[in-house]
């Protein structure tokens, strides 16, 4: 990504940036807020690149010595903000690395940018600190805090920078994106756009993810002959996913999916809006052998296995019982 030319969707957001820099209405404080994968640390880059860019205009040039050097990671006027602990930003975080940083005039860009990822694990005692920089910063000082929770920011932060939301983008646009830039196939663009929910990283991650590849074709093998399986055949598919306990939300979603396929089948004979196209066979049996109610059972049993598996009921115990729902129905 060199460019906000090469931004998918949320041309509202490029059009923003791209006049607040053309007509120098630079806020001190953003707050970029979106889901993990929908773009935050991208949009903070090519805005922290523009204002720096030595051509001056509505996009990163990529040529100048200020925008190769943000290219490599080594810009030194922009900063980006790190924590030791997993969730948390500490209070020391914040004035070692931001206030008492931030009074050093840049080196040789226009502005001293600040990028904090993570901005909502900051304590209270971080955001306090944080508060009294962003209230009075230097003319020259731009703070980028990339959250995936803004209201947990204090109300005392909130007001006091521009809020940016990142909102999701449209499927057609981001199967039109695996298809055309990655190359990904139709059957395969459509199951990871399906997945993805309008978060381009997160159809990105997927469609190149040979992880999640495993996962689909263990998950979909039991869901072709799951209605055949006896007892122990169950089991031994349900130790085989345990493997996969980490991305269970995978496995369940991926069930959903299936399920949702089958619905729609079952009730317009339509194959065209099936997501796993490459299983009719497979979607069409299924459909033939559950009844509209066997199917809602099934949907209903898959958000109960979620809601216990977020209150760590034991996996294998919550998996068994759903694998059986499913058989049954």
């Amino acid at each position: 990504m060199t460019g906000f030319k090469d931004v998918v969707g949320r041309k509202d957001l490029v059009s923003y940036i791209q006049k607040a820099v053309t007509q120098k209405q630079i806020s001190h404080a953003y707050i970029l807020n979106g889901e993990r994968g929908s773009g935050k640390k991208m949009f903070a880059q090519l805005f922290a690149m523009t204002l720096q860019c030595e051509r001056g205009g509505a996009e990163p040039c990529n040529e100048c010595h200020s925008c190769r050097q943000a290219l490599s990671g080594n810009h030194p006027d922009i900063i980006r903000v790190v924590h030791e602990k997993t969730n948390t930003i500490s209070v020391e975080e914040v004035r070692v690395q931001i206030n008492n940083d931030i009074m050093i005039r840049p080196y040789n860009g226009k502005y001293k940018i600040y990028i904090v990822p993570d901005a909502d694990m900051m304590t209270v005692q971080a955001q306090n600190a944080l508060l009294k920089t962003i209230e009075e910063p230097p003319e020259y000082a731009v703070i980028f805090l990339l959250t995936e929770n803004a209201e947990s920011l204090l109300p005392t932060i909130l007001s006091r920078c521009v809020m940016l939301k990142i909102k999701n983008v449209k499927d057609a646009l981001i199967k039109k994106y695996l298809m055309e830039q990655m190359q990904i196939p139709d059957y395969k663009a459509d199951v990871c756009t399906a997945f993805a929910q309008g978060n381009m990283g997160r159809a990105i991650m997927l469609a190149t993810s040979e992880h999640f590849n495993e996962i689909k074709e263990e998950t979909l093998q039991m869901m072709k002959y799951i209605k055949d399986m006896e007892l122990p055949e169950l089991l031994k598919a349900l130790k085989s996913l345990s493997s996969y306990k980490v991305e269970v939300d995978d496995i369940l979603d991926l069930i959903s999916v299936w399920y949702r396929d089958v619905l729609l089948y079952k009730a317009t004979k339509d194959i065209n809006g099936v997501i796993f196209s490459d299983q009719m066979k497979y979607i069409k049996e299924s459909a033939n052998t559950s009844s509209y109610e066997g199917i809602e059972t099934i949907l209903k049993a898959l958000e109960k296995a979620k809601t216990r598996l977020k209150a760590n009921v034991n996996f294998e115990l919550v998996m068994e019982l759903l694998l059986l729902t499913i058989k049954e129905n």
